[in-house]
């Protein structure tokens, strides 16, 4: 008896903690990170396939038209976007897939009309233990000004609003107990009988 993997969409505030556990997970082999595509260029020691799917514009825009792409946005004149093929690749085989993704996109995942991604979606939310905390981890780097600060802090209260359209919250502590749970959630969405085939 085999299963089908699961996509794990995790999403959360900038300094949540998010993307520490998502890479812990595939660093340790528990699950395959899911590479994005870009129109950006690649910066300095970025490999295509490996950090990013370099695209060009009019590739991307082919994509997008061909429905694709599972999610996408445009950031900062740049686009970004996650391949449905890749996801579905993974995930028919058992792997699981864990996505590192935005409110906007969780929103465009949750719309994905795809029964294979539907059947193996799972959605977390991280979230600071209060926002003294949350600022105190923005402003820990110490290489951000007080305006830059202020911006990143009004842009993760707002994206904390989103939290209960979520199946899961995770509210952080240390970062072993923050594996340890988001571990515990992988096991557990593992052994679903809806799981099984």
């Amino acid at each position: 008896m085999s299963r089908t993997g699961i996509l794990l969409l995790v999403s959360g505030p900038s300094g949540s903690g998010k993307t520490t556990l998502c890479r812990r997970l595939a660093d340790e082999k528990e699950a395959h990170y899911s590479i994005s595509c870009t129109t950006r260029a690649p910066r300095e020691g970025e490999v295509n396939g490996r950090d990013y799917h370099f695209l060009d514009r009019a590739d991307f825009t082919d994509r997008i038209e061909a429905g694709d792409f599972l999610e996408h946005a445009e950031v900062h004149g740049n686009h970004y976007g996650t391949l449905k093929s890749e996801v579905r690749d993974y995930i028919s085989k058992g792997a699981d897939v864990v996505m590192d993704i935005d409110v906007q996109g969780a929103i465009l995942v949750r719309a994905c009309e795809d029964s294979d991604i539907q059947t193996a979606l799972t959605e977390l939310f991280v979230m600071p233990p209060s926002e003294e905390e949350l600022r105190a981890r923005l402003t820990g780097r110490g290489t951000d000004a007080e305006d830059v600060i202020a911006l990143r802090m009004k842009n993760a209260l707002d994206e904390m609003k989103h939290w209960p359209s979520y199946t899961y919250r995770l509210i952080s502590s240390t970062r072993e107990e923050d594996y340890l749970n988001f571990k515990s959630l992988v096991l557990a969405e593992r052994l679903k009988i809806s799981r099984l085939t």
